[in-house]
């Protein structure tokens, strides 16, 4: 009976209206496949060279004596502040949505701000000074372009709580060990080190007083490099014709104005002692800009003692650092060696590493003044000049694989890969499908595996294996001869007893 039922109203009219009404309905379009602008993926070789290179930054932090801190990736956007360069709002230039109760909250865009907040919240429980380190991703909305993302990673250290410029000094020892310690030799980089208590006092005997012509002289200054002394002069003058041909608009400093900004930019002497007197010469009777002068001296004095020479550290009176916080020594980690840009010009690789004193970041909090130090090192910058070195490789090495002959004997196969993953060799059974062995091979090639491991049923019977020697297979395959594959087989026959010995064997002899 149920068979026959047909509900009340019920038409082949109707029906067919229904079915065609139905068939206009539009299906939502499928989402595109995509990164978003200004981010990126990382795979296997990537997330691991910058797990390598965090261990060893950190073992360095490690051993100073720093400890670990891992804080929120979201902070309140008052919490951040507005530190970011070239912004006006505190939550311009930053990931930030509002709350339901009306708080707005932000992605981390450094791991300074967030160090600020912790110790002002627990520093009735930590240790005075407070030694820290910290890594992990960091975001900033601001406009990509080549090489420049939205997400990047950094690793700091900081010292709160230590007003000696000891710390500072110490912050650049310390960071001078870590690029040796990730590759970098002596000779391909240089810490340099300034203070802008100096270029306060260069501002100050300048008669300058409006915050916004000082800001536009400090970002000029930064600007040396690039235009040189004469750039610098016009830019800080009327403005000049840049490389494109545009029109820059400088800050218009008179030229006697300009004169201590230029003093202070070419005291750069044969030593440290004389850049020291040339930068006493520069400041003049500036009482702030002397003290910065005789930190610097300090700092020089603790370089030398802790056996740093001038071309690991050194004091360079062009180095300003653009964030408005810092209050005493800044520094930064240039590397020297000479790339190719996109353009197939030769330049320096340029800065990796920077940081300096912030003695008010924490005042915020407070109401009193935290002396604080750190530095700050940009770990996507450092692999991608780790990689133009050749010093990482762009590939990392794969599992072995143990390939499947006979799907009903899978238990076999998964006791050789824990055989093989107990002594800490890195094994996988191949889990796709096994009736092709020619795709098993072009899954281990595409993994990098250096090894594969077969065992039919006649291997089974006869109690042996094949152990496969991609690597050695590659190189015989690309040059080889019949001689040559005669005396070094890519694959040889081992008991099965004998196999983590074998693979270890053949590991360590393809280095």
């Amino acid at each position: 009976m149920l068979a026959h039922f047909k509900p009340v109203g019920y038409t082949p009219q109707r029906k067919k209206w229904q079915d065609g009404h139905m068939a206009k309905v539009k299906k939502s379009p499928r989402p595109k496949a995509q990164t978003p602008k200004g981010f990126r993926d990382y795979f296997g070789a990537e997330v691991s060279q910058r797990s390598d290179v965090l261990e060893t930054i950190t073992s360095v932090y490690h051993c100073y004596g720093f400890d670990a801190l891992e804080s929120s990736a979201v902070e309140t956007v008052e919490a951040l502040g507005k530190f970011l360069p070239d912004v006006d709002r505190p939550n311009e230039g930053v990931f930030a949505w509002q709350e339901d109760d009306s708080d707005w909250v932000a992605l981390r865009y450094d791991l300074t701000a967030p160090l600020a907040r912790v110790y002002a919240q627990y520093r009735n429980n930590l240790p005075t000074p407070y030694r820290r380190y910290a890594m992990g991703p960091v975001w900033r909305n601001e406009k990509p372009g080549p090489g420049r993302y939205r997400q990047f990673y950094q690793c700091d250290a900081d010292t709160v709580g230590a007003a000696n410029v000891g710390a500072d000094a110490e912050i650049c020892m310390m960071l001078a060990d870590v690029l040796e310690e990730v590759g970098i030799p002596r000779g391909e980089f240089g810490v340099k080190v300034n203070n802008r208590k100096v270029l306060n006092g260069i501002l100050e005997i300048m008669g300058l007083t409006d915050q916004v012509q000082r800001d536009a002289v400090l970002r000029t200054i930064d600007k040396f490099d690039k235009v040189g002394e004469v750039g610098v002069r016009d830019l800080l003058g009327k403005g000049r014709l840049d490389a494109s041909g545009a029109y820059i608009d400088g800050v218009g400093l008179s030229s006697s104005q300009a004169d201590p900004v230029m003093a202070f930019l070419t005291s750069k002497g044969q030593d440290t002692e004389a850049t020291l007197a040339n930068l006493r010469a520069a400041v003049g009777a500036s009482t702030v800009g002397q003290s910065g002068v005789d930190e610097l001296e300090t700092m020089a004095a603790l370089f030398q003692a802790g056996g740093y020479g001038v071309q690991q550290i050194d004091i360079d009176p062009s180095v300003v650092r653009g964030l408005g916080y810092y209050t005493g020594p800044v520094f930064e980690a240039e590397l020297t060696f000479e790339i190719l840009d996109e353009k197939g010009r030769k330049r320096q690789f340029g800065s990796v590493a920077g940081g300096g004193r912030y003695d008010d970041l924490v005042k915020r909090f407070t109401g009193q003044e935290v002396p604080a130090t750190g530095v700050s090192i940009g770990v996507d910058r450092l692999l991608m000049a780790l990689g133009e070195e050749g010093r990482i490789s762009s590939t990392s090495v794969g599992p072995v694989i143990v390939t499947v002959m006979d799907r009903d004997r899978m238990g076999d196969y998964q006791a050789m890969v824990r055989e093989l993953r107990k002594a800490g060799i890195r094994a996988e059974v191949y889990l796709g499908n096994p009736k092709n062995f020619g795709n098993q091979l072009k899954y281990a090639d595409m993994r990098n595996a250096p090894i594969a491991i077969i065992e039919g049923q006649n291997e089974k019977d006869s109690g042996v294996v094949q152990i496969k020697d991609l690597v050695l297979g590659s190189k015989i395959a690309q040059s080889a001869t019949l001689e040559e594959w005669k005396e070094n087989p890519a694959q040889c026959e081992v008991p099965r007893n004998a196999l983590l010995r074998s693979v270890q064997a053949m590991l360590n002899g393809q280095g």
